[in-house]
């Protein structure tokens, strides 16, 4: 597999967790929310090519996205209940701005987490990136439980203070 095929196939498995509550919100059925996203996933595949690394996939995706969840409508207009294409644009709409609400606060959560101590980035992806529970990181470290509970909870404090400071910065 050539290098930006790998590159295209990590951008769209990092991204089906937010594709699909994208499709689910125009949809509303788990159901068909999951066969639009086979659809878009089939779609996004074929333009692969036509994607061009390092550009914004998320914003790209969820407009193809789009677009197969207008095609499924009118392959369903036939049901009874069926959002009109107004109130689907708004909810497309409604959504892309909660994603780029979310990406932003990721980018802050990235920026404070480069912002930690070295001890306290090391304890938050021990037990986040990693998954180690705390009594593992505890022997890792060799320290006792309590006071890697201790360090991680003034961690996790610090982040959520950063964090909050930088939205607040963001929203005057």
């Amino acid at each position: 597999m050539m290098d930006s095929q790998l590159q295209f196939v990590q951008l769209l498995t990092t991204h089906q967790g937010r594709l699909y509550a994208y499709v689910l919100s125009l949809v509303g059925d788990p159901e068909q929310a999951r066969d639009v996203m086979q659809e878009t996933n089939a779609v996004l595949w074929q333009k692969s090519e036509s994607f061009e690394i390092g550009t914004n996939f998320a914003a790209w995706m969820m407009k193809t996205a789009y677009y197969q969840v207008m095609s499924h409508r009118q392959k369903i207009s036939r049901e009874k209940l069926v959002f009109d294409d107004e109130l689907t644009a708004e909810l497309a709409q409604a959504a892309n701005d909660q994603n780029e609400m979310i990406e932003e606060k990721q980018d802050m959560l990235r920026d404070c987490l480069a912002e930690l101590n070295d001890r306290h980035r090391e304890l938050i992806r021990a037990r986040y990136q990693d998954g180690f529970d705390l009594s593992a990181i505890a022997e890792k470290m060799n320290r006792q439980t309590n006071a890697i509970k201790q360090a991680l909870f003034r961690a996790r404090a610090n982040l959520i203070d950063c964090v909050s400071q930088k939205v607040q910065e963001a929203s005057s």
